[in-house]
């Protein structure tokens, strides 16, 4: 018999507790099931399941083949999906998260030329500057930006985006302009509160050192582009990327504070649920975005 048929049985048999609900499930009959499960075990010459009148259950030994059977299943079954999926034409919707201002600012008019390239693809995308739960949530993509926490999620990196200590030229002529780290402290700050260090900003100084400066100010918001408002109307210096800060710079309604200050860049990453190989929307989505978003952002 095949191995695979026997095992899918076996599996079945523990996951449903008995060879009847088993057989229902993998559409065969009793008889078959428990052909099955007994030739896979004269294969193997162990006894893997404890069977009474009233239950089935896996032995010691069951057990432990249980946990790689599984296994070697799921890679199965990947295997085929991925074979499919490559033969596949990219069609259906698809659930993307993605941060307010990037998604405004970045994202929507890269979604507008993929649907223009891919037809058969609908995009159902969310704009919310929390981290949504993606199994949970039912979304088959995140935008994240910046360090990643550890996670069962797939990540691919997107682009980079520089970030920038700005204010308004009217914020700094009425209360100086900051020369060092240090007297940033004597500032309104405005902070971003979803980002991962807390409220502290991680800074470089001129040769690279490395200085944290907590974030005091009267404004602290969950959104970017509202930090940009509030730098423009005069109060404070907000820390910004630059696809938030846009042309403020060019046509001077903002200025960068402290230049010789800097970041290591925030990486801007597609993350996805790991465990199949990507559907073709999928693969094809970020395919896409790696193209249309690896200028530096």
């Amino acid at each position: 018999m095949d191995r695979l048929s026997e095992m899918e049985a076996f599996v079945r048999v523990v996951d449903l507790g008995g060879f009847t609900d088993a057989a229902r499930k993998m559409g065969l009959s009793k008889s078959a099931v428990s052909k099955h499960v007994a030739s896979l075990e004269d294969r193997l010459g162990a006894r893997l399941l404890n069977r009474t009148t009233r239950r089935v259950s896996p032995t010691e030994i069951g057990l432990a083949f249980y946990d790689r059977a599984i296994r070697v299943l799921a890679e199965a079954e990947e295997a085929d999906a991925m074979v499919s999926s490559m033969q596949d034409a990219p069609r259906g919707e698809l659930r993307i998260s993605a941060p307010v201002s990037f998604g405004l600012r970045r994202l929507a008019p890269a979604v507008s030329e993929f649907l223009r390239l891919y037809p058969d693809i609908s995009v159902h995308m969310v704009l919310d500057d929390r981290f949504v739960e993606l199994v949970a949530e039912g979304y088959d993509l995140a935008i994240r930006i910046g360090e990643l926490p550890d996670s069962t999620l797939r990540a691919r990196k997107l682009s980079d985006a520089q970030v920038r200590l700005v204010a308004s030229p009217a914020y700094l002529e009425a209360h100086g302009e900051p020369t060092t780290l240090q007297e940033l402290s004597d500032h309104q700050l405005l902070h971003y509160s979803n980002q991962s260090s807390g409220n502290y900003w991680r800074l470089q100084g001129p040769g690279g050192q490395e200085r944290q400066v907590r974030a005091v100010g009267r404004l602290t918001v969950n959104n970017g582009d509202a930090l940009r408002t509030a730098a423009l109307d005069g109060l404070g210096v907000a820390f910004l990327p630059d696809f938030i800060i846009g042309d403020g710079m060019e046509t001077g309604v903002l200025k960068e504070v402290l230049p010789d200050t800097r970041r290591a860049p925030l990486g801007v990453f597609a993350v996805y649920p790991e465990g199949r190989f990507p559907q073709p929307k999928l693969r094809a989505f970020i395919d896409f975005l790696v193209e249309s978003l690896k200028a530096p952002a």
